[in-house]
């Protein structure tokens, strides 16, 4: 398996005129898309609730999440998105899902997830 970067822009869904292009480490593994605070503030996303998440190392952390459109290709999605600390973008599952991609780790490309209503 291989790292995956995407570039894809990020929507302010209050104020869709306040937008930024951003590039994403893609982690099919991580639940939810993460980008940091400074960013989300830049673009007016404000959080709606705060959540734990559990780091690598075990240590459980509070975080703010919002929600924010996300665009790649031509596919608009709205997902929640964490208010990171440092300078991490990364682009997780619930925004794939949003898009209706999947992560083929093998070419490392992402492509359409085959959509079901049942």
């Amino acid at each position: 398996m291989g790292i995956t970067y995407i570039k894809a822009r990020v929507i302010n869904p209050a104020k869709p005129a306040k937008t930024s292009l951003f590039k994403f480490l893609v982690d099919s593994g991580a639940v939810y898309t993460l980008i940091p605070e400074a960013d989300l503030a830049g673009l007016g996303i404000k959080p709606s609730s705060e959540r734990e998440f559990i780091l690598a190392n075990g240590e459980v952390v509070v975080r703010p999440v919002g929600n924010a459109f996300f665009e790649y290709q031509g596919i608009t999605g709205a997902a929640p998105v964490v208010f990171g600390e440092g300078d991490v973008y990364l682009l997780g599952a619930t925004t794939l899902e949003a898009w209706g991609v999947i992560l083929d780790p093998l070419r490392r490309e992402l492509k359409p997830l085959p959509m079901s209503l049942m």
